[in-house]
């Protein structure tokens, strides 16, 4: 006898009966393999899984797919009983693996028996059975989607889903499909709500305002509702919110109100769509998530005539998305005076938390210092009835950080911090090669220092100095020596192919440095030793009136001399 175990699916997405479809499944896989001698001795069976979701992501697939790592599994083959409720796409190519990984045989009735991995008739069964599965599940949403559009916009035909403040849900009459209006199924419509629908109304005229009174915002709605102790929307049909909180009024609430078009009595769908995205676009194997996104407004679907009875007017709804229009434009434009032309940096943005109401704290800048706060306003008291909490807390966050790095130091000590292992050192910087310097590139002369171990004084700016030596023929001579300033505060050092390099001669042939011992007479006698930004140039006589090249050298040098003769020219 050969042990079996049975995989299955039933999704609920099509009203199907779980039993049933796990009855007929279990009737054909079994037909197939009695005849062999199988028995069917477990079960993996999924009740309300899509089929787009792979095997990893339904519970019994998972199951069985764990189960064929274990040796003592307890059954030596697996039967399918429908592929197109298994498999989808290209899940068998992702799956069938793991079978032939553990010798395990897939049995399937449109084979006729075990899938032969070596066999490219199967694989190619098996991949169109799977591409037919994606096919039909397509087909069924393009087929509900444009009947559903077709009804919202041509019948005005209420389609289900929690009914929107201010009206509750009534009979519309039996259902137009015989077979469910025999089962007692009936339409259903949108009815004024008597106790919440003068609430709605009220709402919108207190944001649209009127010639006399301006509008309010959406915060200021909210606070006046509480206020007054109008329950909110959550609290008033506490039933169909389980999940959302049932203390007060909020602004989102306020806004959803102001947005919805269904209060003029239109009926509108397409408001929102399931969107399937990758959970891992590394891995597409692991399929998609299924996320509600809003679409915009153009692509919504409204009734060609109203569906059921208004609670406001369409000029008043208009009147209010055109007032949330240009309180969003003011606000958009409005020029804020102190604002800077930089974001203050927030070390601590979203990660403090009061400790009393639990809400994050919002960072603030007060004189020159950083806060965070927690506000705790009228609107915040209706949420958190019967709490004790100050009108604001305040935290400095210099307080904050100089507590934080002192734990930070105290945490990441070298003697907590583990040894650093050679393999946490990638292979490219242990492996790198040396690389000796080229011979035509030498390395660069580092700065000497002196006996006491300090660098030499860096060359102070050139500032003019005019001198007026008195000459034999009663004229003046002034001396300006010019110097570009060198922006690095580096000494300038002569270099060792300049050092002996001989002095550009001047017009009468003469080089500079002969022109310098002619002079040297009439000037006082100056030490020896020259400082190392010192140039062989910058000692030359201040009565010379030669003006040869410029000298080569770092930076324009130049003197000029310049005679004037009292008198005359």
């Amino acid at each position: 006898m050969i042990r079996f175990a049975f995989a299955g699916r039933c999704s609920t997405e099509d009203l199907q009966d779980p039993e049933a479809s796990r009855n007929w499944q279990l009737t054909r896989a079994r037909a197939l393999i009695e005849p062999a001698g199988g028995q069917i001795v477990t079960e993996y069976f999924d009740i309300g899984h899509s089929r787009s979701l792979p095997w990893q992501r339904r519970p019994r697939a998972n199951d069985l797919l764990r189960a064929l790592r274990e040796p003592n599994r307890g059954f030596d083959a697996v039967v399918i009983g429908e592929p197109q409720r298994t498999f989808y796409g290209n899940q068998f190519g992702n799956t069938f693996p793991v079978f032939v990984h553990f010798r395990i045989p897939l049995w399937v009735p449109e084979v006729g028996g075990p899938i032969d991995p070596d066999n490219e008739a199967h694989d190619l069964v098996m991949s169109v059975f799977g591409g037919m599965s994606k096919g039909e599940r397509n087909r069924i949403k393009i087929r509900v989607r444009t009947a559903m559009s077709s009804q919202a916009k041509l019948q005005g035909r209420y389609l289900g889903g929690r009914p929107p403040y201010g009206y509750r849900i009534a009979d519309a009459g039996p259902h137009p499909n015989p077979a469910k209006a025999a089962a007692g199924q009936c339409l259903h419509k949108l009815d004024p709500d008597p106790a919440t629908g003068l609430v709605v109304l009220r709402i919108f005229s207190m944001y649209v305002g009127n010639r006399y009174i301006d509008g309010m915002s959406d915060e200021a709605i909210a606070l006046r509702l509480n206020r007054e102790g109008i329950p909110c929307p959550s609290a008033h049909d506490a039933a169909r919110n389980p999940h959302r909180t049932k203390t007060g009024w909020q602004a989102g609430a306020v806004r959803t109100i102001l947005l919805n078009p269904r209060y003029t009595g239109h009926e509108v769908w397409n408001k929102q769509r399931r969107e399937e995205r990758l959970i891992d676009v590394d891995d597409v194997t692991l399929g998609h998530r299924t996320t509600m996104t809003h679409n915009p407004r153009d692509e919504w679907i409204w009734s060609n005539e109203p569906a059921h009875t208004p609670l406001i007017t369409k000029e008043l709804f208009e009147a209010a998305q055109r007032a949330r229009r240009q309180r969003a434009r003011a606000y958009q434009q409005q020029e804020r005076p102190t604002r800077r032309s930089t974001r203050r940096p927030y070390v601590l943005r979203g990660r403090v938390r009061c400790t009393l109401c639990g809400r994050k704290m919002q960072p603030s800048a007060i004189r020159d210092r950083v806060y965070y706060r927690c506000e705790y306003k009228e609107q915040e008291a209706a949420l958190y009835p019967g709490l004790d909490h100050p009108r604001t807390v305040n935290l400095r966050e210099d307080i904050v950080c100089r507590a934080l790095d002192a734990w930070i130091a105290r945490a990441f000590t070298p003697k907590r911090l583990p040894p650093p292992s050679p393999h946490s050192v990638r292979p490219a910087l242990r492996q790198a090669p040396h690389r000796p310097n080229h011979p035509s590139r030498p390395r660069p002369a580092r700065r000497s220092r002196n006996a006491s171990g300090v660098l030499p004084a860096t060359r102070p700016p050139w500032t003019p100095e005019p001198t007026q030596p008195s000459s034999p023929s009663g004229s003046t001579t002034h001396n300006v020596t010019r110097k570009r300033h060198r922006r690095s505060s580096t000494p300038c050092r002569p270099s060792p192919g300049r050092r002996n390099r001989p002095s550009p001669p001047t017009r009468s042939g003469r080089s500079l440095r002969d022109s310098e011992t002619s002079h040297s007479a009439s000037r006082p006698p100056t030490p020896t030793r020259r400082s190392p930004s010192t140039k062989p140039w910058a000692s030359r006589s201040p009565t010379t009136t030669q003006r040869g090249p410029r000298p080569s050298g770092r930076g324009p040098q130049f003197r000029i001399a310049i005679a004037s003769v009292r008198g005359g020219t």
